[in-house]
Formats: structure tokens, sequence, C-alpha cells
């Protein structure tokens, strides 16, 4: 958007093993493509034939290869540090914050590190993991939303006594954390490193943004959370305390990108404050278009710095928003269809959901089934359908239980695979130790419904 291009591309294994590259294509707006032009560039890729290649030297003799550096890299960084919420706060404790920093491997190497530091905070890089590499030499898979991508970065942290854990997936646009429990936080000892999920860390960042935002008085007129049909409810009750709206997409930033960009067409229309998807991606403010860890990683240790003089650790931060909103937890489970009868069996699984839902699952009954594709809800008490999801089409089911718990069925659009999510949650005000063993009860018996569900 900063150099008014009409597309860009990203070549990039992300988060993917070493044996995927990803190619990403965003629009003038910043986002990734949506409907109608990614039809419409498959499309001209097809026709293609022959293509002429160009070597680097000759291409750069014609204008055609322009490198860029400082002139992009400089305001963007200052376009990140422009976003702190308590830049005094930052000012008077960074220095005080010990991070442990890990970029997989990746690009994140120079801008998350120079963001931190200009907080004054102390960072220290994983040496193992410091240098671009896209074979990936130290983990399997390069995501933070795995436990082993970060035990170098946890090990190094034990060894540091660090604040905080980061990790960044090699394009940097997924943030994963690990933050030191005190005695009695998440059931473990001194000093024991927890991971956080991706809708754990997202309801925390929700929690501060919008609550320092309230208290400073900076919240737009309509300001609006937007997250995925897969992402916990919690961020929506926090939203919803603060005044804000909630509106859901489709898994996939690029569908957030869009609602960005349809808010800027309408006169005082809502304005977008925060979003995010469970998979560890998270946008603040617009100035992107797409999750960006970076900017992530500067407010998470904010965040963190904010909370530490009122006694309270992410940890405990995150059990009083529990015990205010309810406890919430989640699942995901992936599932492999392999080859031709594979994609057989999947037709036939979502088909068969489609013409015979279950009425209730681990005994709860289920009170709507939403059916993306259609853009039909299934009310079962009444019983009624109505047309009333007004999302992009989509292979998706999604069964909203009795108890608000919801199940959500998404065959995968480029391998074959489905990706079963569930999220349960207690009532608010009960006690958070109670709640916390009832909601996991009940998660473990969808699991084992749904494993059932998905055996040959």
């Amino acid at each position: 958007r900063r150099l008014s291009a009409t597309a860009g591309i990203v070549i990039t294994a992300s988060h993917n093993p070493k044996t995927y590259n990803g190619y990403k294509v965003y629009w003038e707006d910043g986002g990734q493509i949506v409907p109608p032009h990614d039809s419409g560039i498959i499309q001209e890729v097809r026709k293609v034939k022959r293509v002429s290649l160009l070597g680097e030297r000759e291409a750069e003799k014609k204008g055609l290869l322009i490198f860029i550096d400082r002139e992009i890299d400089d305001p963007y960084l200052d376009m990140v540090k422009g976003q702190s919420l308590r830049a005094d706060l930052v000012r008077s404790l960074g220095s005080s914050l010990k991070v442990v920093y890990t970029p997989l491997h990746g690009a994140g190497a120079m801008p998350v590190p120079r963001v931190l530091s200009a907080m004054g905070i102390e960072v220290h890089l994983v040496p193992e993991q410091k240098q671009p590499d896209g074979n990936f030499p130290t983990v399997d898979y390069p995501n933070p939303e795995e436990a082993d991508a970060l035990a170098m970065a946890i090990s190094m942290a034990e060894s540091l006594d660090a604040d905080l854990v980061l990790g960044t997936d090699p394009d940097c646009d997924r943030l994963g954390i690990a933050a030191p429990a005190r005695d009695g936080e998440a059931g473990t000892g001194k000093g024991k490193y927890v991971l956080l999920n991706g809708n754990q860390l997202g309801s925390l960042l929700a929690d501060y943004i919008f609550s320092t935002m309230a208290e400073r008085g900076k919240l737009p007129p309509r300001p609006v959370l937007i997250k995925t049909i897969v992402t916990t409810d919690l961020q929506k009750r926090i939203a919803e305390e603060h005044g804000a709206g909630c509106i859901e997409t489709l898994t996939g930033f690029k569908y957030i990108a869009e609602k960005i960009r349809q808010f800027e067409g309408v006169p005082d229309g809502p304005s977008y404050v925060f979003g995010g998807e469970e998979s560890y991606g998270y946008l603040v403010g617009t100035s992107v278009r797409d999750k960006d860890a970076v900017s992530a990683a500067a407010m998470t240790a904010e965040m963190a710095l904010y909370h530490r003089p009122r006694g309270s650790s992410l940890l405990g931060r995150l059990d009083e928003i529990y015990r205010k909103y309810g406890y919430f937890q989640e699942l995901l489970l992936s599932r492999a269809f392999p080859g031709q009868d594979g994609f057989r069996r999947m037709t036939e699984l979502m088909e068969g959901l489609r013409k015979n839902p279950k009425t209730e699952w681990a005994g709860v009954a289920t009170s709507q089934v939403k059916d993306f594709q259609s853009g039909e809800t299934l009310y079962l008490e009444e019983p009624r359908r109505e047309k009333d999801i007004d999302l992009p089409r989509s292979n998706v089911l999604q069964f909203v239980l009795a108890d608000e718990s919801k199940i959500s069925i998404r065959p995968s659009g480029t391998e074959p695979k489905i990706k079963f999510y569930a999220s349960c949650c207690g009532p608010p005000g009960s006690r958070l130790e109670d709640e916390k063993r009832e909601v996991e009860a009940k998660i473990q018996r969808i699991r084992r419904e749904l494993e059932d569900l998905a055996a040959p």
C-alpha cells in the first residue's frame, strides 16, 4: 500500500515444512486476494505456455528488479512503535523486561529485535535459530503452534530466568508465546514456562487493547473486533464488555482484511480495533492488512509490562479473565484422508452430517446447525431453516449446542484432510478450578465422538 502497488507476491514456506513453498498474492488494499481476483489470476496462469527468464543483473539494468530497504523498513518499524498504547509505561519499565525470542530461521530476525530493543527491552535471540535458512535445520515444523518449535527458546529462557518467550514463524505473521508460571498458576510449579495457545493470547490482547483504549478515551465511535468462526467466543464477550461489536468471518485472514476495506468505504461506519484467528495470527490496527507478528510481539511485551506492576502475570491475568467471563477451552483435531478413496470418504462424511445432523454432542443437545455452504441455519428446537448466514460460501458445518459449546467441521481446500474444532465454556462466577475440570471433561467427550466420526 505504501508503494501504491497493484499487487504483491510473497514466496515462502511460511509455517510449513521445508518441502513446501507457499505463494501468497496480495491486492492493492494490502490484503490477500479474495474472489473474484483469486479465480481471475489462476485463469491467467493456465493460459501461460512459455515463460522468458531474465538474469538478475539484466533485470536490474532494465529497471525491472528494484530492491527495497530502509525506505520501507524504517516507516514500518516506526508504525509498529507508534501503536503503543502506554508509551510512558514502556519508557519507564521497558528495561525491566527480559525476553527470549526465536525467529525460527525466518524473516523476524531483523524487525522483532529492533522493535523490542527500541522499547528498551532486553532481547536474547536463540543463536541456533537466528539465521534465515529455508531448510529449517533445528525443527521439523517451523510453526510456533508446535511445542517442539519453541523448545530451544524455552530452554534458553529457563537458563536466563526470562520474563517472556516469543516465537514467530519464518514469514513472521504468526506469534507463539510462553510465560513463566508463578506458584499456583496453571497448575505448575514455580519457574515452569507455559505455552499459550492462539485463542488464549488473542483473548489477552483483546482484553488489554480494548480496556486500555476505553480507559484512555481512545476507542473510536463504533469499535469492532473481527474474529473467524472457529476462534473462541471469549473474545466476543471481552469486546462487548467495552461496548464494541464483534464480526465473524470465514477462516483465513484475507476475510478480515476484506472487512477492514469494507468499513473504510462506509461513512461513519464501524472501525476495526483488533482481530485475529485461533491459528496464532493477530492484527493490531489497520496499517497492515494481514496478520502481523511484529506488531503482535510488541503489544504482547507491552501487555506483560503493564500487568507485572499490578501483581499479575499473563497467566494470572488470563485466570482473571476466565473468572469474569467464564472459562473457555478449545480443541483442534486434524485427520488425513489420503488418496481418491480419502476424498470420497470426506465427501460422504460432510454429506451425511448435512442430511442427518447430530442432535447432541457429549450428551448436550444441538440447538443450531450452521451450513456455510448453503448459507442456512437449521434451528432444531423449532424446527425451521433460515438463510441467514451472510458470508462467502464455504464447505463448513458448525454445530451450536444448548450450553453455547460449538463444534465446527471444515475440509481443507488444499490438502486431503478435515479439521475438527470444538469450543466449550463454563459459566462466569463459578469456582475456576471446578469449571476447568468440567469443561475439560466435556472437551474430552467431544474429542472421542469426533475421533469416532473420522475413523476409517
